[in-house]
């Protein structure tokens, strides 16, 4: 599209989960994704730097918000408590406007992090996407299009039961194919639903990264994104006429995996994570042979489900009694007591500080210490080569804005994939999963404004938000991390001739401000069926 001195007042933010610049560049100049080929020539395109670590928990919000995580407050799938449990990360916890808190009317459908649904202004709808329990729970707003959905998207689901398909990966492949489909029907009724009078549509279709964690084979790959191909089509069709702006990002890229890297080892082999004995209750139950999944069956067999007694007792209850079951509980695997530092949730490794913690051990003037021996210590670990396996990030300067930040980030090299469970050997085996995270993802934008063939250089996750709101006319949020991708517009467009207007920050509303009480089980087996969860 040529360049245009107008400004559209309204932009379409189509999120595809997981994809990498280097195949998006290599299909499109071969010919084989038309629609991706066209946005490149049409508009602005090139690389997009996710958060560190780059997770969709941490890179979704900050798309929509223009912020680092310190702002606007996700650092993972779970929030670690001073007590050392954890709780699911919800939409009530995101701390910084977002782009459907600014615009409206807007349309909001299977982003990341946004359940419980909002209401949204004027007319506005959201369909929840990933952290969402199930289709029982109450996902969209309005109430109506629930229903809606339901009656004309037969088996709509959030996400699919990983585990279920570790050793069929032709039935994995159907069933993707299925779930895009289904998506795709979500975001037509939505289309309908808006008409004529929106001012933001901002829709993700995750199942690219859920695809590729399990099947990372370019024949394949190549076929899923020819069906992400013909999506952006409509896409492209769509926004063209409604005369708005159009930018395609990814929250991270993706790459092969050759081993997993337990982090939580290292740690605890240079003594400064000891492991809880199996003494009292504990090991009691585990000398009788009892354990987690024991357990869960004999009460399955009666009718109680674990879901249920989850959703039914208090998470203090529930938290007291899993510390004393012998299983899968990495967090209760610790003995805090005598712990110097552990790794939570995708690499947030934290001090055990007497300040932040129930059983901090480490005084406050000893953190900075630690930290340099701990950095010196992930970066002594190598492989068989000799070559180190571990990146790592100060905390302090990532999230310069939060004192409750993890302390130092780790994660793996390219090949190496993290884990934080507590084993006796530091690599192992990959297993189901082909392929993790990769810290460079997408950015494609075609708009009346946006500067044809333009290519675009050093652009991050938090610059999406300022450059959307800049490109159709909006003020930009003063404490906003991004700048605005000059380089994207045409240099005679109304963008590239005025200053970046600034606007004060206001909190989001949330309706509800109580804790949100749901069972988020199926949400753990769905994080850990990918690898996101121990």
């Amino acid at each position: 599209m040529s360049g245009s001195t107008q400004r559209t007042g309204r932009a379409f933010v189509l999120g595809l989960d997981g994809v990498p610049w280097r195949l998006i560049e290599q299909w499109s100049d071969e010919g084989a994704l038309p629609n991706f080929a066209r946005l490149r020539d049409e508009g602005a395109s090139g690389t997009l730097e996710s958060t560190r670590p780059p997770t969709t928990p941490l890179a979704w919000p900050s798309i929509a918000t223009g912020v680092w995580p310190d702002k606007h407050g996700i650092y993972g799938f779970q929030n670690l408590s001073r007590t050392y449990s954890h709780e699911m990360y919800t939409s009530h916890d995101v701390t910084q406007p977002t782009l459907w808190d600014l615009l409206s009317p807007a349309h909001v459908g299977n982003v990341p992090m946004t359940y419980p649904a909002r209401e949204l202004d004027e007319g506005g709808t959201m369909v929840t996407g990933m952290m969402t329990p199930s289709t029982d729970q109450d996902f969209t707003h309005p109430p109506d299009l629930q229903a809606e959905i339901e009656s004309q998207v037969s088996d709509y689901e959030i996400s699919l039961d990983y585990p279920e398909y570790a050793d069929r990966l032709d039935d994995f492949e159907v069933a993707v194919d299925e779930m895009l489909a289904n998506r795709r029907k979500v975001m037509d009724l939505q289309f309908d639903r808006a008409g004529a009078d929106w001012r933001l549509f901002f829709f993700v279709y995750t199942a690219p990264d859920r695809f590729q964690h399990l099947i990372w084979d370019m024949d394949r790959l190549l076929d899923h994104y020819r069906k992400l191909d013909a999506i952006l089509g409509d896409v492209i069709e769509f926004t063209d006429r409604h005369d708005a702006d159009l930018y395609v990002v990814s929250d991270h890229g993706f790459g092969s995996i050759d081993q997993l890297v337990y982090i939580n080892h290292v740690l605890e082999r240079e003594g400064y994570l000891a492991r809880r004995e199996d003494e009292g209750t504990r090991g009691a139950l585990a000398s009788l042979g009892i354990s987690r999944d024991r357990i869960t069956d004999v009460l399955a067999r009666v009718g109680i489900s674990e879901e249920l007694l989850v959703s039914t007792l208090p998470r203090t209850l529930v938290d007291s009694v899993a510390e004393q079951i012998p299983g899968d509980h990495a967090l209760y695997d610790v003995n805090y007591e005598e712990t110097t530092a552990f790794v939570h949730g995708a690499g947030n490794c934290y001090v055990n500080d007497t300040d932040r913690f129930e059983h901090g051990v480490v005084p406050p003037s000893e953190i900075d210490r630690v930290k340099t021996e701990l950095a010196e210590l992930f970066e002594s670990v190598t492989d068989e080569h000799g070559d180190r396996v571990l990146t790592i990030a100060d905390g302090d300067e990532l999230f310069p804005t939060d004192d409750g930040s993890p302390d130092l980030v780790v994660n793996g090299v390219d090949g190496y994939d993290c884990r934080n469970a507590i084993t006796d050997q530091l690599f192992g085996d990959t297993g189901t999963y082909a392929a993790s995270h990769r810290s460079e993802g997408i950015i494609l934008c075609r708009g009346p404004s946006i500067e044809p063939g333009a290519t675009l250089r050093g652009a991050r996750v938090v610059d999406v938000a300022p450059t959307l709101l800049h490109g159709i006319g909006e003020p930009v949020p003063k404490n906003i991390d991004g700048r605005v991708l000059f380089d994207a517009f045409d240099s005679a467009a109304t963008p590239s001739q005025t200053k970046v207007e600034r606007t004060a920050v206001s909190q989001p509303e949330n309706e509800d401000e109580e804790a949100v009480d749901e069972d988020f089980t199926e949400v753990e087996d769905r994080l850990k069926g990918l690898g996101y969860m121990e």
